[in-house]
């Protein structure tokens, strides 16, 4: 190597840093710098070439605890939220990205196949409530060790939260066995798992079959289905039904025998739908609707970005809070409920998408 090249070692943890000969930094990417400036409400980080970093205003309270403990030269690392404010300065969080980093953390920890001593947070007639760095985590009780499986009379669900309820307070030897950050949810085994045998019980199946499944635990962002002994795949409470979901639990209960299909097997990992397996609502209004087009619809559900209006069970359009200026004059005019008349703005039944906009 001569003098003039210069090595930039990648940080692993990192893969989404942007490379530094490129463009400024885009949105959700992920930089770093050193502080070169903390004031009362502000902290300016270097991200040369590109320009200066700022954590300020919303960002700059939610990272707190942090900024507390930075100075002045300090490398951090920050998720950018916008690549250029009006100011000129790309704006960063330091929360966003320390949530990024640990849920990278996590995926690491699964290949390496790392065990943690947790405490038991917490039993359901499912399994235990544990934590990890902060992130709160679900052990199904099929994944637990043998001595620690409740083992009652006729597998009574009573019976069964009763002796897990006694594990709650106990430290507990558990593996990352699978990451749901978008609903902010680990799943952890205590089982030793040999990679070797689950991959050879893994390629028995493939994307597409329909299976005879038992549901072995019900938790609020799904269902966990027992395939075979040794072997569990997670129904996603989107794909339970092409209705509207608030809770699982009113669906099922554990020990049901219910059919589903493999929709993707991937990192030793199956993914399940009961919905794929019914008839998509959808399809009955291909062709049907188009943009313009007036409908009558129920508002069934209020999100943060506006109300969703059902006009058929499984097929529901989104009223975003902008058409009414702000969440609070949508939530006026549009009670829970009640039907109004909407005209389509935008309708992809392929996509299941639609919005709509309300007319007086």
């Amino acid at each position: 190597m001569n003098k003039d090249e210069v090595v930039v070692e990648e940080n692993p943890v990192l893969k989404s840093i942007v490379d530094r000969s490129g463009s400024r930094p885009e949105a959700d990417s992920l930089v770093e710098g050193p502080v070169i400036l903390v004031e009362k409400s502000s902290v300016f980080v270097d991200l040369s070439p590109y320009g200066t970093g700022i954590i300020y205003g919303r960002e700059f309270i939610n990272a707190k605890d942090i900024i507390k403990k930075i100075a002045l030269g300090d490398i951090i690392k920050a998720k950018v939220v916008d690549a250029e404010n009006e100011n000129g300065y790309i704006e960063l969080s330091l929360k966003e990205a320390k949530q990024a980093l640990t849920w990278s953390e996590a995926e690491k920890s699964i290949k390496s196949k790392t065990v943690y001593s947790l405490e038991i947070k917490d039993a359901n007639k499912g399994g235990l409530i544990l934590e990890w760095q902060g992130i709160q985590g679900f052990l199904p009780a099929s994944q637990l060790k043998a001595e620690h499986y409740p083992r009652v009379l006729d597998s009574d669900k009573d019976k069964i939260l009763k002796e897990l309820k006694k594990l709650v307070g106990e430290k507990i030897n558990v593996m990352i066995i699978s990451t749901l950050p978008k609903e902010g949810k680990l799943i952890f085994s205590e089982k030793d798992n040999n990679p070797e045998e689950k991959k050879e019980i893994l390629n028995k199946y493939n994307v597409g079959d329909e299976l005879d499944c038992t549901v072995a635990g019900i938790v609020d962002f799904g269902i966990f289905l027992k395939l075979e002994d040794g072997l569990e795949g997670l129904v996603h409470i989107s794909e339970l039904d092409w209705g509207l979901v608030e809770d699982p639990r009113s669906m099922f209960k554990v020990g049901d025998k219910i059919r589903a299909k493999v929709i993707e097997i991937k990192d030793g990992k199956i993914s399940l739908s009961v919905k794929a397996l019914k008839e998509n609502p959808w399809k009955e209004f291909e062709g049907k609707l188009k943009k313009g087009d007036i409908i009558k619809g129920v508002v069934i559900k209020y999100n943060k970005h506006g109300a969703l209006v059902s006009i058929k069970e499984g097929v529901a359009g989104l009223v975003h809070n902008s058409t009414f200026g702000t969440e609070a004059k949508l939530r006026e005019k549009l009670e829970l409920g009640k039907n109004y008349n909407f005209q389509i703005t935008l309708f992809e039944p392929k996509d299941h998408k639609m919005t709509l906009v309300h007319l007086e």
